[in-house]
């Protein structure tokens, strides 16, 4: 089975005197806020995916979001959804490399090298095709 990389989940929205609150109802260690709506937005986003990938890192449990129309919303509260794409997030946070140690018979060798192969990019785009992930 494939592990899930994309979600959506309800968040609350709330007006206070200084900016907006986020809370997101089903990951209660998950909470945001922003000094617009916009920049609200943009972190309850930013924090999600961070939070998530932390889930998946550590194989913490990631709940089923509810329904937008199972939360019950207090009033000049503002409920959307919001996207977490996980891959995406990592592509563009987790950018150090790591050393990886291969062996690969000698005969293969002496002919990449003779084509100047970079191995690599060549084992970064096998690795990300073997796990249907674009680039």
């Amino acid at each position: 089975m494939e592990a899930k990389t994309k979600y959506k989940f309800p968040a609350l929205i709330i007006k206070e005197d200084d900016g907006y609150v986020v809370e997101f109802p089903d990951l209660e260690d998950t909470f945001s806020d922003g000094a617009t709506q916009e920049e609200a937005y943009e972190n309850a986003e930013d924090v999600l995916n961070l939070m998530l990938w932390n889930r998946e890192e550590n194989n913490i449990p990631i709940p089923k979001a509810s329904s937008i129309d199972e939360i019950k919303v207090p009033e000049n509260v503002t409920i959307a959804l919001i996207k977490a794409d996980t891959i995406e997030y990592r592509k563009r946070n987790d950018t150090k490399s790591v050393r990886k140690n291969v062996s690969i018979p000698s005969w293969l060798n002496t002919l990449a090298m003779k084509k100047n192969l970079n191995f690599s990019n060549l084992l970064q785009h096998a690795l990300m095709n073997a796990l249907g992930i674009e680039k």
